[in-house]
């Protein structure tokens, strides 16, 4: 099997937009669910309602892949898996060093969905001497003084942060300096890469923030809906003159496509 050091995935060289490679993981999930169920074929309308897309941006995504379904039929489950595993590169072997084995990081270790979506943890990384060699999901801990060796011996090329926000830019720079091309940041920072270096940034801090300002929202608009719906207004119209009410600095923690991110695949 190909190991992601030596194979890279098409996606950029096919010129597939940036928005779709996004939502491919979304479809995936879903279509995974319906081959569990033996489901054989699947309509867009269904599967885009399944992904929490829109059908017609769906079929346009599929349009990138070359993949455009049969009309009264719809879409081959079990080729659409397999398309886009191979379109994300999860038909190779990635092997994936995790940096930072407190809590969070323990946790990703102990993730069951890395394996069975083409995701090998080939080694876990902690700077504590104390951890050295302790087991975690079964792997034992090593310790940073060798996360050179450790990266080129398994031919990685993924690399998992999840160490204090302090510690995390000078991990990036020696992944980065190892060859480590591909980071998953899960630290309360903004990461400094250079370029030919994808960093995805996990924040969970600032996905509760975005849902507590949405929660502020709802929590100003119902008094002044009771309000409208007693002197005979529209509900609509009344939730139109609440909304300027919410506080608008909060929405600066949305991320830079506006959506919530799938942090990870159920």
């Amino acid at each position: 099997m190909a190991t992601g050091r030596t194979h890279r995935p098409a996606t950029r060289s096919r010129g597939i937009p940036e928005a779709t490679v996004a939502r491919l993981p979304l479809y995936l999930r879903a279509l995974t669910a319906l081959s569990e169920r033996s489901v054989p074929t699947v309509s867009s309308e269904e599967l885009a309602a399944a992904a929490g897309v829109n059908s017609a941006k769906l079929r346009k995504d599929f349009s990138y892949l070359g993949s455009y379904g049969t009309r009264g039929v719809g879409y081959d489950v079990e080729y659409l898996v397999y398309q886009i595993s191979r379109e994300l590169g999860l038909t190779q072997d990635w092997p994936v060093v995790i940096v930072g084995i407190g809590n969070l990081g323990a946790a990703l270790a102990n993730y069951g969905g890395f394996a069975s979506r083409g995701f090998r943890v080939a080694a876990l990384i902690d700077a504590d001497p104390a951890m050295a060699g302790k087991p975690v999901a079964g792997i034992p801990v090593q310790h940073t003084d060798d996360l050179e060796k450790i990266i080129e011996d398994n031919g990685v090329s993924i690399g998992v942060i999840a160490t204090p926000a302090g510690a995390a830019q000078q991990v990036c720079d020696r992944l980065v300096g190892a060859g480590v091309t591909s980071i998953l940041n899960f630290a309360p920072t903004v990461l400094t890469v250079p370029d030919g270096v994808d960093v995805r940034k996990v924040d969970l801090s600032i996905e509760l923030q975005i849902l507590a300002f949405h929660e502020q929202r709802k929590a100003g608009e119902e008094p002044a809906l009771e309000t409208a719906a007693g002197d005979g207004a529209q509900p609509a119209a009344a939730s139109r003159e609440a909304a300027p009410t919410a506080a608008p600095a909060a929405s600066a923690d949305q991320g830079p496509d506006g959506d919530v991110p799938a942090v990870m695949p159920a």
